[in-house]
């Protein structure tokens, strides 16, 4: 019954400050109290009983009763900070403070001329003069400021977010200004080795805590995506500078608590059902305020700081010290702990049971993703341990699992990349390419081939599938994907005869004339799956009978390829065959073997899917840099102006090949319909494709460096042995030539071995958007309950429905 008196009360407090058109003074304790003494309201509660068109009433029409609305709230939270919430009504009073900033603040954000207020001084709030240096100038604090302060002690409140270390007498209440809060890391792990018994109430005020913090931090949601990385977000700025004094216990308590969960618990069946798991939803907002704080040093944030903090900062590493200190863990039992709790978690949707549904299976993958990226792009070190063992395979495995199924699914599209990123940039490093060579035995189930081999050829097969039933507009990824398989090729020992089949089909796929010829940049295909058959016959000849048997029964591919016709008469009809048969790539003729039991097919979204749309991704001229392993294994870095070993790279007049258009080109896809249209309006580049006209000259300047010397070389010595055999002994059985293969050697009989030239991942301005945007769209989707940003006016992307 209380709570009904409760939810009534305080929706007669919204109405009256909806009717209200005088200001209401900001002493009218009465009045402003209705909306956090007297109730007990859940955030569900104030989100249904503060309607959207209310707040925006209040903002146009008596904007000085929202701007103290704000003002008290923020107030009660600093006074809560200050005094420990010693009693239960003081508790009551910050959560519902809370609530009332979760769901205004979006409301503030969404309108231009507001957006400042937070960084404004409230007059009488306090003394702005600069002259009395003591407590007195806390006093001039911009709102956000004391905001975010006082968010940061309450997270480290004894009795409220943590367990107090005062034991007996009720009256020993703990100094919050004294109070170390290194002592009150939430979870063991990094720097700290205690395990703080586990308290449900104590998760869930943390967890409504995290989400006003990163209501606060959503800011950036508001302002249109833009290729200047120097724009900084003042919250998060603030947030994560010297003036916390939390800073470093709470880097420690979100990042510990993040990989010390364990979704399954001790194993019971079900247990999810029985029972609310609150460490899962403080564990979802804690990897979600990690990924925003942890933010690129681009430059200054976009609002001149206050005075109070112009200190002079420490210049040690990046002044963002959650970068800071992510970048200078270094010990390898934290390192092992990171990743062991990253893959745990990612392998958690993978995991089968016998008795359906009956373990619990997390949702935040794409935040665990992109969590591990920020880590390996701010901490080479924990990069190379990553590499130093098969641990990385853990990572692997469910990456590529998400790619398999998240293929045929638009709204996933986020997802994909960020999986093929993180592949690029372990693909750098020769280890990745060694790691692979370890046989696959896990048979996670996946709608894939049944094979017997390694986790190159999981990576092979998946890629396959990928590019074969995938949807449309994952097309500008095949350039990474195949980058990729390159970068690792010079170090697979033995690929397996479903992986060699698989690799020998797309390359007949891309080797179609009408695919050659129907846009500028579909050559660079075919370059890079020679590159990748050129590496393999070089440094790895020994071991890999199955992909030179592959080559040999598809020699006619490699032929057709030296004599590429580059006729216009040619040209014009591949052209009109790209026309009547406007599909990708063959999905036919690649032998489609029998799927994994018990795995289901990669399905599209469903009718009516959220998502959020993304920025174009650069071309992969500008994702990554050339550079070429010397003889003593150490890489040095190719100039980009020349590059004699990659001879396919200055086809069209002026540019690198790999440029040609393949960056505009990928915009095409990437930006949104309606976005797509405004860009239509202002540049031709977009309609380059549809406008494409190939002449013979642009077909012989990139057929003239089709790297085939090595493969005509090998196909020239061991076809007519191979037919030899075949008649002599009237062999049809293939294990006979494989063994033939298998013993034999091309030693002095190919070209001299090319340089291996690996291409590495590089940050630049343009990927640093695009995480951003894909990392807000993901947090957007995710906070569903409550709705934090439903139906408000977000600028960074667009959502659309499918």
């Amino acid at each position: 019954m209380g709570n009904t008196d409760s939810k009534l009360n305080f929706r007669k407090a919204v109405i009256q400050l909806t009717t209200k058109t005088q200001p209401v003074e900001a002493t009218d304790d009465a009045f402003w109290d209705q909306f956090w003494a007297d109730t007990a309201t859940t955030v569900q509660d104030v989100f249904a009983l503060l309607p959207a068109a209310e707040i925006r009433a209040v903002r146009e029409e008596s904007p000085s009763n929202l701007a103290t609305l704000c003002y008290k709230a923020v107030e009660k939270l600093v006074q809560g900070a200050e005094s420990g919430c010693p009693t239960e009504k003081e508790k009551q009073i910050v959560l519902n403070c809370t609530r009332m900033l979760s769901r205004t603040l979006p409301y503030i954000f969404e309108d231009q001329d507001w957006r400042g207020f937070f960084w404004s001084t409230v007059p009488g709030a306090g003394r702005a003069g600069m002259d009395e240096m003591e407590d007195e100038d806390e006093g001039a604090r911009p709102l956000a400021e004391s905001l975010l302060l006082a968010v940061a002690d309450l997270l480290f409140c004894p009795d409220f977010t943590v367990q107090s270390h005062k034991k007996g007498r009720p009256d020993s209440i703990e100094d919050m200004q004294s109070l170390d809060s290194c002592e009150y890391i939430w979870e063991a792990g990094v720097g700290f080795a205690q395990s703080p018994p586990l308290n449900y109430i104590h998760d869930i005020n943390r967890t409504e805590l995290l989400r006003l913090l990163l209501t606060c931090f959503s800011e950036a949601m508001y302002l249109p995506p833009t290729s200047d990385n120097c724009i900084l977000n003042p919250w998060v700025t603030f947030f994560c500078s010297t003036e916390n004094r939390h800073a470093l216990p709470l880097f420690t308590s979100l990042l510990n608590v993040v990989c010390a969960y364990d979704p399954v618990g001790y194993g019971i069946p079900y247990n999810h059902l029985l029972f609310s798991d609150y460490r899962e939803q403080l564990v979802e907002q804690a990897v979600q305020i990690l990924i925003v704080t942890l933010e690129h040093e681009g430059g200054q944030p976009y609002r001149p700081p206050s005075p109070s903090s112009m200190e002079d900062q420490d210049s040690v590493g990046p002044n963002n010290l959650f970068v800071n200190y992510l970048s200078r863990i270094h010990r390898e039992e934290d390192y092992d702990f990171v990743l062991k709790g990253l893959a745990r978690l990612l392998t958690n949707p993978l995991t089968q049971t016998y008795l359906p549904n009956s373990t619990k299976k997390i949702q935040f993958h794409q935040e665990l993703l992109v969590l591990f990226w920020k880590l390996c792009d701010f901490n080479k070190k924990f990069l190379f341990f990553v590499l130093k063992s098969s641990d990385v395979l853990d990572i692997l495995v469910p990456i590529l699992y998400y790619l398999n199924d998240a293929r045929a699914d638009q709204s996933r599209v986020g997802l994909m990349h960020i999986g093929v990123f993180i592949l690029l940039l372990l693909s750098g490093e020769r280890n990745f390419g060694v790691r692979l060579n370890k046989p696959y035995s896990l048979h996670v189930t996946m709608d894939i081939p049944v094979f017997t081999g390694t986790h190159a050829d999981l990576l092979i097969v998946v890629f396959h599938k990928i590019i074969t039933s995938g949807h449309q507009r994952l097309q500008p990824l095949y350039d990474c994907l195949l980058t990729i398989v390159v970068n690792v090729s010079p170090y697979l020992k033995s690929l397996s005869m479903v992986a060699a089949n698989k690799l020998l089909h797309l390359l007949e796929a891309f080797s179609t004339n009408w695919f050659l010829f129907s846009a500028p940049q579909n050559h660079h295909l075919v370059f890079f799956l020679l590159e990748a058959f050129n590496n393999i016959i070089q440094y790895q000849f020994d071991g890999n009978c199955n992909l030179v048997y592959a080559i040999i029964r598809k020699r006619n591919v490699f032929h057709q390829l030296a004599n590429l016709p580059s006729d216009p008469t040619t040209i014009q009809k591949a052209l009109q065959r790209k026309r009547k048969s406007p599909d990708a790539i063959s999905r036919t003729s690649s032998q489609e073997t029998v799927s994994m039991e018990g795995s289901r097919p990669a399905v599209p979204a469903e009718p009516g899917t959220l998502k959020a749309s993304l920025v174009a991704m650069p071309g992969i001229d500008k994702l990554t840099e050339k550079s070429q392993v010397s003889e003593d294994g150490t890489m040095v870095t190719v100039p980009p102006t020349e590059s004699p070993q990659t001879p396919e790279h200055s086809a069209t007049a002026g540019t690198s090949d790999t440029e040609s258009i393949s960056g505009r080109d990928s915009e095409d896809v990437f930006y949104t319909e309606a976005e797509m249209s405004r860009r239509r309006l202002s540049s031709s580049s977009s309609s380059a494709i549809s406008h494409w006209n190939p002449k013979p000259d642009w077909v012989l300047s990139w057929k003239s460096k089709l790297p085939l010397q090595t493969i005509m070389r090998l196909l020239q010595v061991l076809v007519p042995q191979v037919e030899k055999i075949c008649i002599d002994k009237g062999l049809t059985d293939e294990s006979e030539i494989l063994k033939f293969l298998q013993h034999g050697t091309l030693v002095g009989l190919l070209p001299v071995p090319h340089p291996i030239l690996i291409r590495k991942y590089q940050a630049n301005a343009g990927t640093g958007m695009w995480f951003r945007t894909y990392m807000w769209g993901v947090i957007y989707l995710r906070n569903v309950d409550p709705p934090i940003w439903y139906d408000t006016d977000v600028r960074l992307f667009e959502i659309q429905k499918m």
